[in-house]
């Protein structure tokens, strides 16, 4: 027996598929919405996401020679890199993606000893370092082309049109959705279309209508960052990588969950409606809520080890993502709460770690 065996940090998994080719699985799921966005955004989206992807692999390159551990084959960068170039905006300058690879990769993830050490997810840590640091650059978009263009929404999101229209108006707005018509926000007429279809083959029979504004959020028709927009090809995606049993349903179920039913009963309160009235699937479709959900707040190793610990980790990241979105400075807000949660882990592991067989709680055995 000349085998060696590498005891590494927890927390620690077993599955049939290798680290390598969990990470490599995930990249490949995350391609067709990366390739939508390019494809809606332009070639310059392109090249932010070849970018960061090269800062982050050139970074993971260097700290494998310093520290003699070579590692760029498990595809652990290369993911932090399209994650990080995911989450920028299409006309970005180059030089934020490339620090904030850097950042993901040599201060967040090696100065705590590697892939599986690191206590934050280093993607998002690169992304919420340089949204802080560059807001103005991190909060300019680029409106899709398959959009028609209209003055005054060069560079606004959904998200944040609603956030100030709610803010300025502080009164009725009539939900998220109305206030994007009242604006004159664009609608592709691919959403009319599909919209029109769907009410008169499926929904009218129902005594349901469902309004204009919704496909194109769904579809990818709106400004955001590069691998955000396309709930659909995320969804695909996040279904593939649950028929494979890479992700599990605790984080993403409790996530969405806890964000809908904050969202439900008190989200239409800030466009002067009252408690449950709040446009939860509008919500869930804008903004990097997908992208965070299925692909970020998953993180095996910055999530907790337990399933009670897993419920709890996403049904907190649902919430503060709520209270950040609605009564934050900023219309998003996932990011910040999936590294807020990843600070709490080692205190929701303590608390939900089962006592070991034979092992009697202090409390129990002195009674």
């Amino acid at each position: 027996m000349n085998e060696q065996v590498q005891i590494t940090s927890s927390p620690q998994y077993h599955d049939r598929l290798s680290t390598a080719g969990i990470m490599w699985t995930v990249s490949a799921c995350l391609v067709p919405a990366t390739a939508w966005g390019v494809y809606v955004f332009g070639l310059r989206a392109l090249w932010v996401v070849i970018a960061s992807i090269a800062a982050a692999v050139a970074s993971e390159y260097l700290a494998g020679l310093v520290l003699k551990r070579f590692t760029l084959a498990d595809g652990s960068a290369v993911l932090t890199g399209l994650l990080i170039g995911m989450n920028m905006p299409p006309a970005v300058p180059f030089y934020i993606p490339v620090i904030a690879s850097v950042f993901a990769i040599l201060v967040v993830k090696w100065t705590f000893g590697g892939l599986g050490s690191n206590w934050m997810n280093p993607a998002l840590a690169g992304r919420v370092f340089v949204f802080f640091s560059w807001t103005g650059p991190m909060t300019t978009w680029t409106m899709p082309r398959t959009l028609p263009v209209v003055d005054g929404f060069t560079s606004a999101t959904y998200l944040g049109v609603v956030k100030t229209g709610a803010t300025e108006s502080a009164g009725a707005t009539g939900g998220p959705l109305a206030l994007l018509e009242r604006v004159g926000f664009p609608r592709s007429n691919l959403d009319t279309v599909v919209t029109d279809w769907l009410n008169s083959a499926l929904l009218e029979p129902l005594g349901i209508e469902l309004p204009f504004g919704y496909v194109d959020p769904f579809i990818g028709n709106i400004p955001g960052s590069i691998g955000e927009i396309s709930a659909l090809l995320l969804l695909l995606g996040a279904v593939y990588l649950f028929a494979r049993r890479i992700i599990t349903w605790e984080i993403s179920a409790t996530y969405f969950l806890s964000f809908g039913l904050l969202t439900w009963i008190f989200g239409g309160l800030i466009h002067g409606g009252g408690a449950f009235t709040g446009d939860v699937l509008f919500h869930a479709l804008s903004g990097g809520l997908m992208l965070a959900i299925f692909f970020m707040a998953t993180d095996m190793a910055t999530s907790p080890m337990t399933r009670k610990g897993l419920l709890i980790y996403g049904a907190g990241a649902g919430f503060l993502t709520f209270l950040i979105r609605t009564y934050g400075s900023f219309p998003e807000g996932a990011s910040l709460a999936i590294i807020l949660m990843n600070v709490f882990v080692p205190l929701i592991n303590r608390a939900t770690q089962p006592s070991r067989f034979g092992v009697q709680k202090v409390e129990e055995a002195e009674s």
